[in-house]
């Protein structure tokens, strides 16, 4: 799993969103996700969001993402 995958994967399931991922040993991200979607939502709903468009990934290629999530202001 790399950063662009990543990135890729959650653009695909949040259309709306500016996405910034980050990180390079293969195994642990940072990703700054901000979508209208989020708009309402609690970190948590907002954070669920995220982890559902990236489906199977945790399992195993995946080991670490730490999220900051908004909605544009």
């Amino acid at each position: 799993m790399n950063a662009l995958k990543i990135k890729e994967l959650i653009e695909a399931g949040l259309p709306d969103a500016a996405v910034q991922v980050l990180g390079d040993d293969g195994q642990h991200f940072d990703a700054i996700v901000e979508s209208p979607s989020f708009k309402g939502k609690t970190l948590i709903s907002q954070h669920k969001m995220v982890y559902a468009t990236l489906g199977d990934s945790f399992e195993g290629a995946l080991h670490a993402l730490s999220l900051k999530t908004s909605a544009p202001r």
